[in-house]
């Protein structure tokens, strides 16, 4: 599996209305999961060990039932395993700081994961409430990145 055919992967997913899709060639295996499905099956995923629950389709966009406290406030979590990248270059200001108002679309950070840079984008208008990340740190899929005030 080269960088090309990785690229190729993401960017079908992407363009798709699947929520996760898995490749497998040469006894490695890829398999690529779109934010919004892991944070639904993010609750699920404790109780599964040594490999992933297959959930079907209808359970994996059903809404969670609601918490006994709402939260007041919603977090962006990394889409894949990589390098957070919080400005365009060193001596650039960062894409986001805390108290910023964001515009749904705007660009919140850059995730490098084999040598490309992916794009992190706010899903709606917002306020940055904090920051949880520092430029340079690795991150896991699922881990937050930003809290946001819910509005």
């Amino acid at each position: 599996m080269n960088q090309e055919q990785i690229k190729t992967l993401i960017d079908a997913l992407a363009a798709s209305e699947l929520a996760e899709l898995e490749f497998s060639e040469n006894g490695s295996t890829l398999r690529l999961v779109k934010q919004a499905a892991l944070a639904a099956r993010a609750p699920r995923r404790a109780g599964v060990a040594g490999r992933q629950a297959r959930v079907p389709a209808a359970e994996r966009v059903a809404p969670q039932p609601a918490q006994a406290q709402a939260p007041v406030s919603t977090e962006c979590l990394a889409p894949l395993y990589g390098v957070v990248h919080l400005q365009p270059t060193p001596d650039e200001p960062p894409f986001v700081q805390a108290g910023q108002a964001i515009r749904a679309g705007q660009i919140l950070c850059v995730i490098e994961a084999m040598k490309v840079f992916n794009e992190v984008r706010a899903e709606r208008d917002a306020t940055v409430q904090a920051v949880l990340v520092r430029s340079g740190q690795e991150v896991e899929a699922g881990q937050p990145l930003f809290r946001f005030d819910a509005e």
